[in-house]
């Protein structure tokens, strides 16, 4: 696959994708946009089989500074038509993204702003080194934020701590983040890559259906009622019931046999 602005890889069940514009911040180009679309279509069609995460970074010492403030200047002629149908390819691509059915992972080494900082709320899982820095640093340019930030941001830190994130457009480091239930874990910028790496490889023995399917239920549940709560967890159940993991699954406690799938087990390593 020839990619610009972007590299990808997949080892060992987890599919990297390296923003690769470290002179620029890695800032978003068109390039790393067309990108993505083809990643991400690679990635639907294999999730769960070779690929059963997601690894998100940036090369250098930044994650994503968001836009590119120059590529804006050039489309400043731009109609609002046009702008519009730019910013609809996005969200096919970013609702595409957010809702693949297997952990994404986002390695936000130093910085993360504006579109940078929507993409990483995009993850299921925010890691982050003591350097971190975030910046929802839209309304700084006379805009509102985008890359789905405006749904994503107020679910995860509540709707006045979004607002005062947004106007403000303030830095805030990783000890924050993590307080405000943003970033998950804080790990030591000079093994970062490694650990993140290893974070998402503990999915490999995971069940891919019952991964994705929670996900799923688990995306959509603020915007559904609790009957239809209940009758997606009783489809879902039916289907998880049919599998062959579940089956194993089964046949491994009752013989007394360690789980395929341990995440208690998994923490007490990283923490030796």
């Amino acid at each position: 696959m020839q990619l610009t602005d972007l590299l990808f890889d997949v080892s060992d069940g987890v599919a990297t994708i390296t923003l690769n514009r470290p002179d620029m911040r890695n800032a978003l180009s068109e390039g790393m946009r067309e990108g993505l679309d083809r990643i991400i279509a690679v990635i639907k069609e294999d999730a769960g089989r070779e690929i059963k995460a997601v690894l998100i970074t940036g090369a250098g010492r930044h994650f994503c500074a968001g836009g590119d403030i120059k590529a804006m200047q050039q489309r400043a002629s731009a109609t609002a038509e046009q702008t519009r149908r730019r910013m609809r390819r996005a969200h096919n691509r970013l609702f595409d993204l957010a809702n693949l059915e297997v952990p994404v992972i986002a390695a936000v080494n130093g910085f993360a702003a504006g579109a940078g900082f929507s993409f990483a709320l995009l993850a299921d899982f925010i890691l982050a080194t003591p350097r971190t820095r975030f910046a929802n640093s839209f309304v700084r340019i006379g805009f509102v934020p985008d890359w789905a930030g405006l749904y994503f941001l107020p679910r995860i830190v509540g709707l006045q701590k979004a607002k005062e994130l947004v106007f403000s457009c303030r830095q805030f480091g990783a000890e924050e983040a993590k307080k405000l239930g943003i970033v998950h874990q804080i790990l030591p910028e000079e093994s970062f890559l490694e650990e993140a790496r290893a974070f998402a490889g503990r999915f490999r023995d995971a069940s891919p259906s019952a991964i994705g399917i929670a996900k799923n239920a688990l995306n959509h549940s603020f915007e559904h009622d609790h009957r239809t709560m209940l009758e997606i967890e009783a489809f879902s159940q039916a289907v998880s019931y049919g599998t062959e993991y579940h089956r194993q699954a089964v046949d491994r406690f009752v013989g007394k046999e360690p789980p395929r799938f341990n995440w208690e087990a998994f923490e007490a390593r990283a923490a030796e």
